[in-house]
């Protein structure tokens, strides 16, 4: 697949602007390499800063939780005839389960799969 990069690289004027911009503003801080090597992830320090519960309530995942392998989607390109996707895109929000409910029926009516 080719895919050409949205990334629109600064002219060398631009970068010089940008660097003296960074040159100028207080706030920007250069460290040391050994300074960043002895950085720790934010979840360590948060332990610390605010006690166990607290870090653990931030730090918690959010979202559904993961499903087990065997029981996750798989990623795969198919071509359809654009009237049939036309149809189940129709029927609104749902309509990829829609369409793997139905290969389902079929596969499992032609025993190609166990009935569930």
């Amino acid at each position: 697949m080719n895919r050409k990069s949205d990334l629109i690289r600064p002219t060398s004027a631009e970068d010089a602007a940008i660097a003296r911009g960074i040159a100028d503003d207080v706030d920007a801080v250069s460290l040391p390499t050994a300074e960043i090597k002895e950085m720790r992830p934010a979840r360590e320090a948060l332990e610390q800063v605010l006690g166990k519960d607290k870090a653990e309530a931030l730090a918690k995942r959010r979202g559904r939780p993961a499903k087990p392998a065997s029981e996750r989607k798989v990623n795969q390109t198919l071509r359809i005839d654009p009237d049939v996707l036309a149809a189940y895109k129709a029927t609104g929000s749902g309509w990829q389960t829609l369409m793997n409910e139905a290969l389902r029926d079929y596969a499992t009516v032609r025993r190609m799969l166990p009935r569930r």
